[in-house]
């Protein structure tokens, strides 16, 4: 008989109750803050949870979304078993099969596959459902490598800014924001920090009792914006503009430092060039700012010191992405804001873990150089007929909801000769097109090593509760599937702790005495503080900070990146930000948070509301070449003329014509770093 994915989960009352008790754990979460929680327990259920008041960072505080994980873990769309399909892809049709005949089934089509076509048909794909070290990339990446299977790019977030702050320092390492705090002018640049950011806007707001100021820099008119004392309000894709505009009136002020830039910089006399093009003029015309915002910003981040930048996602994912991080990064060095620990600027600090990758992911198990695929272009990849992808596993993502594209990302799911599975907590937009789905633990069901994008503390978190039903975690299942195809590699034996003891073989941290032993007695333990991570020396080959990368030349054809000019030849940019209730499509079904939120809609100004005879939440369809979404109108000065602002990401179902946001947004990729262009979608719109 036919499951549909809609159940109950039902628990059984104990008779016997068992005191509450409180647990240490991690939020999991793509997010920054990577908070420290204290979990409270009874009766094998999570009854309650808050912020580890001990941890240096987290102190006490966590956002809203995680006081909702409760009903992520207990959702009546919770899968607990394995499951198959029985119906055609999408219609929910689904019979309830035991673990031995799901991985029987997985070996037997893919041993099917690999007779007649080459490993590399099979795709992995992943992103950052958790950002625990070892369920995000561990026995998952031995077990493809040995299978030799096509090899991802997972690009999706942070690539270009990544490389684009490479390009100057060599390595993801910034400002520690523990000093945030005593900085005394604070910019926010394309990052909507209250939202993804909470303890880095926490230590502003400290640092302003202090008497800093705190400066928004975005294209919408959003929380941070509210909370900074002053936004400069900037057309999409401007960011790297205003940033060597920002150069020129400090070059031609005189206002740089120039010991600290003949010390421990290259490449300056070239930077100073280019900056030559960025007049206020030009500047003014292309980011909707005057003159007089221009110099009065430059002028400010000039003199007031220490200043530091808080460097966000939403710039790179742009045609120009690269550029952008790319020329803001450097601006630190211009000033020579490096020479504060309380100054120079943060894209992320992810450089401070040696996490040994080698060891965890064992690359020398691949015997040959399978095709790439970058995670950005899933949809051409699936509907690619001349190299056909046969199967496809899913884990720690949701690519019907997050990957661009989404009508050419669905054709390729819909394909009945694309064998599925989907390895996930929740029955989501993606488990619907799968033929085999696996239930997954939580991250309070399991066991895993936590580090930051942002902060420098390392934690290791123990289970708090047992599994529900079935429910096993990513290593688990390799584990299982490299068993049944016959791997004989000891490394496919290693469990959890074995594995954690590997991520942490490197000198650091044997020479500062961290290992999982210590880990699991103290829960976290800080690293070394880096105070002055670029005041004598950078991660470049040069080991300066690098005004001119002779990298560059390959990656965007030119001496110095330049910025990308947008012909997307429709009359508004749309930008799909993270909704303050969601992060990307996780939360996004449960309902306390849905209730807190507006439908899906966009907003949109008033004088382009008039143009297209709209009205406050009449039902809109915004349109191009991809296909169409139709959601709510809010007419508002937060966006500029040209420029929709849809908040994401909501499931399908949610969208008036099942048609989510990603329907509109572009696959192509960035100019560094292969990176995904999210807001370099033209658009058009029309009342409906």
């Amino acid at each position: 008989m036919a499951f549909y994915y809609i159940q109950k989960v039902v628990f059984l009352k104990i008779e016997n109750i068992i005191s509450t008790m409180k647990c240490f754990s991690v939020c999991p979460h793509d997010c920054p803050d990577a908070c420290a929680l204290e979990v409270e327990i009874k009766d094998n259920m999570v009854v309650k949870i808050s912020g580890n008041k001990d941890h240096v960072f987290t102190q006490g505080s966590i956002c809203n979304k995680t006081y909702f994980y409760r009903d992520v873990i207990y959702s009546d769309k919770r899968v607990l078993y394995p499951y198959k399909r029985v119906g055609k892809k999408g219609n929910l049709s689904f019979e309830r099969i035991s673990w031995k005949e799901a991985i029987k089934t997985i070996v037997e089509r893919w041993q099917n596959i690999l007779k007649h076509y080459q490993s590399d048909s099979i795709l992995p794909y992943s992103y950052a459902g958790t950002e625990g070290v070892l369920n995000n990339a561990s026995m998952d990446r031995r077990f493809f490598n040995k299978l030799q299977s096509a090899q991802l790019l997972r690009t999706i977030c942070s690539a270009a800014g990544s490389k684009g702050f490479e390009l100057a320092y060599g390595k993801a390492i910034g400002t520690n924001p523990i000093y945030t705090q005593n900085s005394k002018f604070i910019i926010f640049w394309g990052i909507n920090a209250i939202v993804t950011n909470l303890h880095q806007a926490i230590f502003a707001q400290r640092a302003r009792l202090n008497g800093a100021k705190i400066i928004s820099i975005d294209v919408e008119k959003n929380e941070t914006a509210n909370f900074a004392d002053e936004f400069y309000h900037i057309m999409p894709a401007s960011d790297g503009v205003l940033a060597l505009g920002i150069a020129n009136i400090i070059i031609n002020e005189n206002l740089y430092d120039k010991e600290f830039i003949e010390s421990n910089t290259v490449g300056f006399d070239k930077f100073k060039e280019l900056a030559k093009d960025y007049t206020p003029n030009t500047v003014s015309k292309q980011t909707g700012l005057s003159k007089e915002q221009l110099n009065k910003l430059a002028i400010e981040y000039a003199t007031i010191k220490p200043s530091f930048i808080r460097i966000g996602n939403g710039l790179q994912h742009h045609l120009n992405g690269g550029f952008n991080t790319w020329a803001i990064s450097l601006l630190p060095a211009l000033v020579g804001s490096w020479k504060y620990k309380e100054g120079g600027a943060l894209k992320s600090n992810s450089g401070y873990f040696p996490i040994n990758k080698t060891l965890l992911e064992r690359p020398d198990l691949l015997n040959k150089k399978p095709r790439s695929i970058n995670m950005v272009e899933l949809g051409k990849a699936l509907t690619d007929n001349k190299n056909p992808i046969k199967s496809i596993y899913v884990y720690n993502s949701n690519p019907l909801v997050v990957a661009p594209n989404h009508n050419l990302v669905k054709k390729g799911f819909e394909r009945e000769d694309l064998f599925v599975v989907v390895h996930e907590r929740l029955w989501s937009d993606t488990a619907k097109y799968a033929d085999i789905v696996l239930p997954s633990t939580t991250s309070f069901e399991h066991e895993d090593l936590y580090i930051s994008y942002w902060h420098n503390v390392i934690a290791f978190a123990n289970r708090v509760i047992e599994p529900l039903g079935q429910s096993k975690p990513n290593i688990e299942v390799f584990s299982m599937l490299a068993q049944a195809f016959g791997f004989s590699q000891d490394c496919f034996k290693d469990n959890v702790y074995d594995l954690a003891d590997q991520a942490l073989d490197s000198e650091y941290f044997k020479r500062h005495n961290i290992s999982l032993n210590r880990l699991l007695k103290e829960k976290f333990i800080e690293l070394e503080y880096i105070d002055f991570p670029y005041k004598d020396s950078a991660y470049t080959k040069t080991e300066k900070i690098q005004f001119e990368n002779p990298e560059a030349i390959n990656l965007a054809g030119t001496g110095l990146p330049e910025c990308t000019a947008l012909t997307l030849n429709y009359p508004f940019i749309l930008i799909s930000p993270p909704n303050k209730h969601f992060l990307n499509s996780t939360f996004a079904h449960v309902n306390k948070l849905k209730e807190k939120e507006y439908a899906p809609y966009v907003k949109i100004n008033p004088k382009d509301a008039i143009k297209y005879d709209l009205k406050d939440n009449c039902n809109v369809e915004i349109f191009n070449e991809q296909g169409s979404c139709i959601l709510k109108a809010m007419i508002s000065d937060d966006v500029k003329e040209g420029v929709l602002v849809a908040r994401g990401l909501y499931w399908v179902d949610d969208y008036i014509n099942k048609q989510p946001i990603n329907t509109l947004t572009s696959d192509k990729l960035s100019d560094i770093g292969g990176g995904a262009v999210f807001f370099s979608s033209g658009v058009n719109i029309k009342k409906v």
